[in-house]
C-alpha cells in the first residue's frame, strides 16, 4: 500500500482503487458478515475479522490494543491495557470491552486464551475446508446472553429447555464457572414467558402506540428508509400550564423511546417528532434526557440537536433485523402498506369497472361480487347510483355479498 503525508490545510485528491485491482475472480477470501440482509439489501461483508468474547474483541493480524471509551478511569485503562499487551502475539490484537472494567487479571487472561484457541480452530478449518464454507458462527442467543449481558450480580438464570440447559452448564463450567450455581432448569407447568410477562411485552413491542404513564403516548412507524417516532400529550393536560405539560411529556418520552429502540431492535435513521416547545432551555434539557437514556444502549447511537422544523434526527447501529421484521410479515391484504381502500373507494371502482366492461362486451346483466362491507354500503348509500347506472346501460346490475372476500376484492361477472 502507498502512504503519503499531507500537510494540514493542504488539499489532496487520492484515487480510489477499483475492486478488480484488489481481488480476482476465483480468489479465496475470508470474510465476515457484519450486517444481515435486510429487505432488498444484501448482507454486508468485511475482511477485517473480529471475534468477541465476554471482555475482549479479538482482531486477527493486528498488533493494536484499544480500550473502550466507556471505561473512564485512567488507572483502570492502563491496568487493562498492560495485562492485554503482555499477551499480544503474531495472532492478533484486542479491544477491551466495557464489561472488563474492574475484572481480575486472571479473567482477562482466560478470555485471551479462549479467543486464541477459537481463532486457531478457525484457521484450522480454513486450511481443511473447501471454498465457500462457514468457518465460524456466532453462538446461539442463550450463549450470547451469558457472554455479553451477565456481568451484574444475579440470583438465577432460568432455562426451560433441557438441551439448552445442558449446553449452558458445559459452557459456564469451562468459561464462566462463577455462574454455574446460578443456572436453573425450569420445569414448571406455567410457560416461562407467561410467568415473567415476556409474552405480553413482546406483543406490546409490536404495536404502533406506546402509552406513557402520564397519559401521553408515542406512535412508532417503521419503514424501509427510516423509523419515525411521534410524541403526543393524549389525556395528559397537566396541572399548571400547557408549556409545562408539553415539556414533562417530552421528558417522560425520552426514557420510553430509548427502551423501545432496544426492545424493538430499531436501527438506521430515526426521526423523533417531539411536541413543539417554545423554550430553548426546555429543548436543551429534553436533549440531555434523551442522550442520558441512550447512554445505556449497547448499540452505538448518534443524536443531532433539534432541526429548524423541530425534529430530532438520530442513528442507531443496526446489525440484525428489527423485532417486527423477525416476528411479522407483510399484510397480504394491504401488501405491507398499513392501510386498505375505504368502502367508498371500492364502490366507485366497481362502478367504473362495470361501465368499462359494458362498453367492451355484450351482456344482458352484470353480477357484482364484493365483500360484505362494500355490498352493504352500496345497497344502503349508493342504491340510487346503481339505479342510474342501470338506466344508463339499459341492463341490470346485481350486488352480491361474498363473506370470504377482502374489502378491496370484487369481481364483475357478465350474465
Amino acid at each position: 500500500p502507498h502512504t503519503e503525508c499531507v500537510a494540514a490545510g493542504e488539499k489532496k485528491h487520492f484515487k480510489v482503487a477499483d475492486i478488480s485491482q484488489l481481488v480476482r475472480q476465483g480468489q479465496d477470501i475470508t470474510v465476515q458478515v457484519v450486517k444481515d440482509p435486510m429487505g432488498t439489501k444484501g448482507a454486508r461483508l468485511t475482511t477485517d475479522i473480529t471475534l468477541p468474547s465476554r471482555y475482549l474483541v479479538f482482531m486477527p493480524g493486528s498488533s493494536h490494543v484499544g480500550v473502550s471509551q466507556r471505561i473512564e478511569c485512567e488507572e483502570e485503562r492502563s491496568r487493562l491495557k498492560g495485562i492485554t499487551e503482555a499477551q499480544v502475539d503474531e495472532l492478533g490484537g484486542y479491544i477491551i470491552r466495557t464489561a472488563a472494567d474492574g475484572v481480575r487479571d486472571k479473567e482477562i487472561e482466560q478470555d485471551i486464551a479462549y479467543l486464541k484457541r477459537l481463532w486457531s480452530k478457525v484457521l484450522q478449518r480454513q486450511r481443511s475446508n473447501p471454498s465457500a464454507s462457514m468457518l465460524y458462527q456466532d453462538p446461539s442467543l442463550a450463549f450470547r446472553i451469558i457472554r455479553d449481558f451477565v456481568g451484574s450480580p444475579l440470583d438465577k438464570i432460568r432455562v426451560d429447555s433441557r438441551l439448552a440447559y445442558t449446553e449452558l452448564c458445559e459452557f459456564t463450567e469451562s468459561y464462566v464457572p462463577e455462574l454455574v450455581s446460578a443456572l436453573e432448569l425450569y420445569t414448571g407447568e406455567r410457560p416461562i414467558f407467561e410467568m415473567y410477562d415476556v409474552e405480553n411485552e413482546s406483543q406490546r413491542a409490536l404495536e404502533r402506540k406506546v402509552t406513557l404513564k402520564s397519559g401521553g403516548y408515542l406512535i412508532i412507524d417503521q419503514t424501509e428508509a427510516m423509523t419515525t417516532i411521534d410524541i403526543n400529550t393524549g389525556a395528559f393536560v397537566g396541572h399548571r400550564n400547557l408549556e409545562d405539560t408539553i415539556f414533562n411529556t417530552n421528558v417522560e418520552s425520552t426514557q420510553a423511546i430509548a427502551r423501545q429502540l432496544r426492545l424493538r431492535n430499531l436501527g438506521g435513521i430515526i426521526i423523533i417528532d417531539f411536541i413543539d416547545m417554545q423554550s430553548a432551555e426546555h429543548r436543551r434539557r429534553v436533549m440531555e434526557c434523551l442522550e442520558a437514556a441512550l447512554s445505556h444502549d449497547r448499540a452505538k447511537t448518534n443524536t443531532h440537536d433539534f432541526s429548524a422544523l423541530g425534529l430530532v434526527e438520530m442513528t442507531r447501529k443496526r446489525t440484525r433485523e428489527s423485532l417486527e421484521h423477525v416476528l411479522c410479515s407483510d399484510c397480504p391484504t394491504c401488501d405491507g402498506r398499513g392501510s386498505v381502500k375505504t368502502v367508498e373507494t371500492v364502490c366507485y371502482e366497481i362502478f367504473r369497472e362495470v361501465t368499462r366492461v359494458n362498453r367492451a362486451y355484450d351482456a344482458d346483466q352484470f353480477n357484482v361480487y364484493a365483500s360484505v362491507a362494500v355490498a352493504e354500503y352500496i345497497e344502503k348509500e349508493e342504491s340510487h347510483s346503481i339505479a342510474e347506472l342501470e338506466l344508463f346501460m339499459g341492463k341490470q346490475v346485481k350486488i352480491k355479498a361474498e363473506p370470504l372476500y377482502l374489502q378491496e376484492q370484487f369481481d364483475v361477472v357478465m350474465m
